[in-house]
């Protein structure tokens, strides 16, 4: 089924601006919330390379109310325009209140987190759990909502599982409520992140909301974005995994031209600098050793087993940096150009 012929409908192209309340968005390309991998590094990173928005990690409300240092870390936006923060929480005291904290502290917009499908997250009744609980979920929105002068948002998946699919009925409530974008991950919760998401069920939202949609799941080229653009009738797309080992990925969807292979050890490096500073030495090498991996699965495959275990496994940042960057840089000549958004 086409999508109406209402210009606000209708897919446009990634590389032009939108808008979530009052906020400017400059592209629809947007990078997804992921915790324990979009921190401010890379955050920084996908901004300086054209994402149209960089989301921060999840930031639990009630440790943030309660001064926690790990949820002030995430919190920091480094000047990065619009600064959304992701909420997640159980209680609608703690949402309002952290997110009179993010909105006092930079915050241009509120995330709430319903689709986070890690079992410690909905273990604690929170992330795509609440999608359990509809009535529940909408106090902590209406919480929310009246807590902060700044647009809030909410991202979650099609239902806790194939029997409960009620991401329509939920975004239709919480526009009502005051929600100014939804974001659908296009599976449910006992989906994790098996099979292929559903891009025509994001649809369904589309139909019963008026505010911007975000389409999200297995978003990886630029003809995978046009394609959830067209069959979900979204507005913008969300791009996640797909940035692992390359947080410029959004915005080469968005249309910006990525790094020549020549210079990508030369990106990895300066990442794992970055994490290094901000984090300290010795919590860096450990925060960092994912995207070393990353990095590696997608430029350097065929690195020897011996070399690749110490740069994941020395405690040496120099060692790390050597040979790390020699892997990149060895392979580089054979990599193909990094894809480039048409």
């Amino acid at each position: 089924m086409p999508c109406p012929k209402d210009n606000h409908l209708i897919p446009k192209d990634l590389a032009t601006p939108f808008h979530i309340g009052p906020v400017s968005v400059r592209n629809r390309v947007v990078l997804a919330p992921m915790s324990g991998v979009t921190d401010l590094p890379f955050r920084q990173l996908a901004w300086r390379y054209g994402a149209g928005l960089v989301v921060t990690e999840m930031v639990a409300s009630r440790e943030l109310v309660l001064d926690r240092a790990e949820s002030w870390a995430r919190l920091k936006s480094a000047g990065l325009g619009p600064h959304m923060v992701q909420l997640a929480g159980r209680e609608a005291h703690w949402m309002a209140e952290a997110a009179k904290i993010a909105a006092a502290n930079g915050a241009d917009i509120i995330d709430i987190n319903m689709g986070c499908p890690a079992k410690k997250v909905t273990g604690g009744y929170s992330g795509s759990a609440l999608m359990r609980e509809p009535d529940h979920a909408l106090e902590l929105i209406e919480a929310t909502v009246k807590a902060v002068d700044i647009p809030v948002t909410l991202k979650m998946r099609l239902g806790w599982d194939e029997n409960s699919i009620n991401a329509p009925d939920i975004a239709r409530r919480a526009e009502e409520a005051g929600i100014q974008l939804v974001t659908i991950h296009g599976r449910t919760r006992m989906q994790f992140y098996e099979g292929r998401a559903d891009w025509d069920a994001i649809r369904a939202v589309r139909d019963l909301v008026k505010v911007p949609l975000v389409a999200n799941g297995d978003v990886d080229t630029p003809e995978d974005a046009q394609e959830i653009l067209a069959r979900s009738c979204a507005d913008a797309v969300m791009v996640g995994r797909g940035c692992q080992g390359r947080p410029w990925h959004a915005g080469v969807l968005a249309g910006h031209p990525g790094p020549k292979p020549g210079e990508i050890a030369d990106i990895a490096l300066e990442h794992y600098e970055m994490m290094l500073e901000f984090y300290g030495e010795a919590a860096g090498i450990r925060h960092a050793r994912k995207h070393l991996n990353w990095y590696l699965e997608r430029y350097a495959p065929s690195i020897e087993g011996a070399e690749k275990a110490t740069i994941m496994t020395s405690k040496d940042p120099r060692q790390v940096a050597a040979l790390f960057h020699g892997a990149l840089g060895e392979n580089a000549s054979a990599l193909p150009r990094v894809q480039e958004a048409a």
